[in-house]
């Protein structure tokens, strides 16, 4: 039993070049092929990966919790993503809550960073 762990922790210790060598070598060597386990093993794999990827969320809504100390920034910044004028926009801010509803992840993950280096505390939901 020894013999085994010993042999397992040279095999950590080998390079992915080496280990490649040592495959091909065990292949020729019991006229096997290390290729059909391999294939079978990745296919319950990638059902789980799509059901994953079907299941993710692609629209949040961006949540302002708090405007911070520097609310005239944050203004600034509801102003630039809503189109509001300044008033529209003052409300907003002092108001919080939902400030964009069914936005794509990339441009809501741009507004919450562009928000917090404002100082505000944001959300996705």
């Amino acid at each position: 039993m020894a013999d085994v762990k010993k042999f397992i922790e040279e095999i950590k210790s080998m390079t992915v070049l080496e280990l490649n060598e040592l495959v091909k070598a065990l292949e020729e060597e019991f006229g096997v092929s290390a290729a059909a386990p391999v294939a079978v093993a990745a296919a319950p794999a990638a059902g789980a990966a799509t059901a994953a990827a079907a299941e993710e969320k692609t629209e949040f809504n961006v949540v302002l919790k708090d405007a911070g100390a520097k609310k005239i920034d944050v203004i600034k910044v509801v102003r630039a993503f809503t189109g509001l004028g300044l008033v529209e926009a003052k409300q907003a801010v002092e108001k919080g809550g939902v400030l964009k509803e069914n936005v794509a992840k990339e441009e809501a993950e741009k507004i919450m960073a562009d928000l917090k280096a404002a100082g505000a505390t944001v959300v996705l939901e």
